[in-house]
Parts: structure tokens; C-alpha cells; sequence
């Protein structure tokens, strides 16, 4: 979980039971328990899924309470654990993108999350098929219209608390709310009553990677029980609903998780992470006609004062280098001015350098200058252009493909506004080796190409060891 979300909690002397002991059931017994939870899964007319911080702790972000985790680590007066990439640029696990894939395949019919670290969204879970019990660091939401937006970069709030920008709606234009809740705060209606409904109509609700300690959030599951539905608990951690349980696996959720997509001949399908940006250029002539002043920006998508986080600078460099000199660009907002004549055609090259945590260095965008606004894509459909730029980057598995999505003129002040779609990670996973104790099977963007191909021609052919 987000470090800076531990510490932006308030203080409270009792956070639970930290620091227990993980177990780990033999590779025999673990197999064994596999299985049964595949055909658990297979029977299962309407699976839900809960989930804790386990699920995410292998996409580098600390949980709470396990051995290292942070609350344990503050209650013994250590370090807390540091998290080996920037929070907004973790990527799904095994068990998210398996997620997904359950669910397109008609299994998994509602995911209900006490994390707030966004990666089920990210990863491609339907928002109404998801129920975010503690909020989103990266959504906000309009307390008036009730209209969400995700964000690129980790809200600065907790608390339901009022931010800094507003809900972009004309008719609206209240200030937008930060939704993630802190200790003093009630679950929201609007995410435990489907939750409810959901646990209620279940005839299997399985727990992922989670200690089942914070109430009222862990005796949702519960509610199955009184219709005949089934619990399943797969945690390294002994909870206190074990008892409740039909079935509890005590093993790693990524390595059961994909050894039950491996028992289901069903394969976990890669992530593809898009950025978005854009590129303001504004335009005003001098008053003798002879000089133009144009600015150049580039910019968040989600409005000029937001950050834009994933780029770390911007370099500028010019077709005409004797007139022009280079400039570097390594403070937001990312800004350039520059007076030409009016009679002047170039071109400008910009450099995007991006931070660590993103699977390609750099991309570069050449752009014309004569200032002739472009109407061959100005009527984009920006969802198909975002999925070709998606299976072209997976075809290679190459991150830094790019893709203008939407292109359009405003007339005063003249300015140009182009809007790109980046491909800046790419993972990959291979179940086989994951379900046989590999825990190095989840690849970055190389090397994993040949083995999502081959992964898929296998689960046509394999049929399910029942």
C-alpha cells in the first residue's frame, strides 16, 4: 500500500493484530487445495471476489500487517519497508489480470476491494462490476453530479476532503472531493450496497490476500453463508474468519491464483499501460505584423494545472540550430516561448523523458511550424485508435509506441491542442511457471512475447485436469 497514504492516516493506537506468522501449506497439499478451488470456480454461478493488500504486495507496494509490513515495522520501531517504484507507476499482478480475465469469460460476476492502491481499475475490471470499500488514491469524485475521474497521479488528500480542482461538468462545477477514507470514516453507501447484494447472491466468495481484520468490511463475506454459498480464503496468514471457511490455502495468491488459470486451461492476458498528454501550442501575431509569439506546452490531459507525473523532463530542439537554441525543460509545467517571424517554416523537436518506472526512456514528437492547423484528425475514434496503438505495442512488445487520439483548434487566441496516447509498460505473465513455484514468472517487457503465444495455442489444446 502507498506509504504516503500510511502516514496521511490519522493516528490511532490500535490498527489490529500485526506481524503474524505466514504459513505455508506443502507443495503436495497446495496442489491439492488448487485444484479443488478450480473446480470450486468452475461450478460457481456467481463468483465474487474480495481482496486485500496480499494481492498487490508483489507489485511492489507494501501491505500492513504482514512480517514486514508497515504498520508491523512502525509498532517495533523500525524503518517502514520503502517501495521499489513510484506509487503511481505499480502495475497489476497475476492475480488483477487474472481477475479480468474471469471475468470477460462470464465467471466472475463482482470484485469487491478494500485496497486503494486503483489496480483493479487499472488493470480492466469494470467500474460497476467493482466495489472500492476504502476509495481510490487516484479518484476523485464531484459530491454534487456524482461524476468520478481517475487519475494519473495520487490524489493529495485523504479523508473525503475538498481538493484543489473542480468537476469540469458546465452545468456543475462544484469542488471535487478525494475519496479515500480515513479511520473515522463510514463505508460508503454506494460501494456496500452492491457489495451486500452481491456477497448475498453468491454461491462462492473467494478471499485474496487479505487478514479479514477491519470490520464491517470483513463480514461481508459472511453473508454468502445463509443462502449455501461457499467461503475460500487464500491468505499466507491465519484469519479470524477461517473457521467459516469451506476451504483456506495458505500459499502466495499470485501462485494459486495462476495455478488455477492453469487448471482451467484459461490464460492470463498482459497488461498495457497508456499514458496520455497533451500539446498546447497558442499563437499571437505582433503589432507591426511581423513577428509571431507562440507558446508551447505540454500538459496533463486532465486539465493545464494538473501534474503530469510520469514525465520527468521535456527537451526542445529546433530544425534551424543557428537560429534557434536548444532548450531543456525540467520544471512543470512544462513551457516554451519563442518569438519567429511570420514568414518562417520549421520544425521542432521535443525529447519526453520519462521517470523510472516506466518501460521505454524517452519518446520524441516532431512538429511542424508554419502554423497551419491540421483537419485530416480532427474526428478521431479515440477508442479504437487507443486499442490498434494497444495490440501494435504487444505485437512487438515494445513500450513507446504512440498515437495521436484527438486533435482540435481554437480560434482565439489561435492555439492548437493535440492529445496522445503512449504505451509506456507492458507486462506480461506466464501461469505455467508461476503454478510450479516460480515466482520469477511475471515478465517486464521482454522476453515474455513468445510465452504469452505460447501460452494461448496450449490453452487450446490442454483440456482441465479435473
Amino acid at each position: 500500500m502507498s506509504l504516503g497514504y500510511a502516514e496521511k492516516l490519522s493516528y490511532i493506537e490500535d490498527v489490529g493484530n500485526v506481524g503474524m506468522t505466514e504459513f505455508f501449506d506443502p507443495s503436495h497439499v497446495l496442489q491439492d487445495k488448487i485444484e479443488q478451488l478450480a473446480r470450486m470456480i468452475q461450478k460457481s454461478k456467481h463468483l465474487v471476489v474480495f481482496t486485500g493488500a496480499g494481492i498487490s504486495t508483489s507489485c511492489g507496494i507494501p501491505d500492513f500487517r504482514g512480517p514486514k509490513g508497515i504498520w508491523t515495522m512502525q509498532r517495533e520501531g523500525k524503518l517502514v519497508p520503502v517501495a521499489s517504484l513510484p506509487f503511481h507507476r505499480a502495475m497489476p499482478s497475476i492475480t488483477h489480470m487474472a481477475l479480468v480475465e474471469l471475468e470477460k469469460a462470464g465467471i466472475l460476476k463482482f470484485v469487491i476491494s478494500q485496497n486503494v492502491d486503483g489496480l483493479h481499475l487499472r488493470s480492466g475490471i469494470p467500474r460497476e462490476k467493482l466495489a472500492e470499500l476504502h476509495g481510490n488514491s487516484f479518484m476523485e469524485a464531484c459530491p454534487s453530479c456524482g461524476i468520478e475521474y481517475l487519475r494519473d497521479f495520487e490524489v493529495e488528500t485523504i479523508g473525503l476532503k475538498e481538493t484543489s480542482r473542480r468537476c469540469s461538468d458546465v452545468k456543475c462545477g462544484a469542488k471535487l472531493r478525494d475519496t479515500v477514507l480515513d479511520w473515522e470514516d463510514a463505508l460508503p453507501q454506494n460501494e456496500m450496497l452492491p457489495s451486500e447484494k452481491h456477497c448475498r447472491m453468491a454461491d462462492l466468495v473467494l478471499c485474496l490476500g487479505t487478514s479479514l481484520q477491519i470490520t464491517p468490511a470483513c463480514n461481508l463475506p459472511l453473508k454468502c453463508l445463509r443462502g449455501g454459498g461457499k467461503i475460500v480464503i487464500v491468505n499466507l496468514q491465519k484469519t479470524p474468519k477461517d473457521k467459516k471457511a469451506s476451504l483456506v490455502i495458505h500459499g502466495f495468491v499470485d501462485k494459486v491464483i495462476a495455478g488455477v488459470m492453469d487448471v482451467l486451461c484459461m490464460r492470463i492476458p498482459p497488461f498495457v499501460r497508456t499514458d496520455f498528454f497533451q500539446i498546447i501550442i497558442t499563437e499571437s501575431v505582433s503589432a507591426d505584423k511581423r513577428y509571431v509569439n507562440w507558446n508551447i506546452r505540454v500538459a496533463s490531459v486532465q486539465g493545464v494545472k494538473v501534474p503530469l507525473p510520469f514525465i520527468k523532463s521535456v527537451e526542445a530542439s529546433f530544425s534551424d540550430t543557428r537560429k534557434y537554441k536548444p532548450a531543456v525543460l525540467s520544471e512543470q509545467p512544462f513551457n516554451l516561448k519563442r518569438r519567429t517571424v511570420t514568414t518562417e517554416v520549421f520544425e521542432i523537436m521535443l525529447k519526453l523523458n520519462f521517470i523510472d518506472g516506466c518501460g521505454c526512456p524517452y519518446t520524441q514528437i516532431t512538429i511542424p511550424f508554419g502554423f497551419k492547423v491540421s483537419t485530416d484528425s480532427l474526428d478521431l475514434d479515440k477508442n479504437a485508435k487507443i486499442q490498434n496503438l494497444k495490440e501494435k505495442a504487444l505485437k512487438g512488445l515494445c513500450s513507446g509506441e504512440i498515437a495521436v487520439i484527438e486533435r482540435r483548434s481554437i480560434s482565439a487566441p489561435k492555439t492548437e491542442v493535440t492529445v496522445y496516447a503512449i504505451v509506456t509498460n507492458i507486462k506480461t505473465f506466464e501461469s505455467d511457471a508461476l503454478s510450479k513455484g516460480d515466482m520469477k514468472g511475471s515478465r517486464g517487457t521482454t522476453n515474455g512475447s513468445e510465452a504469452y503465444r505460447k501460452q494461448r495455442s496450449n490453452s487450446r489444446k490442454r483440456k482441465a485436469r479435473f
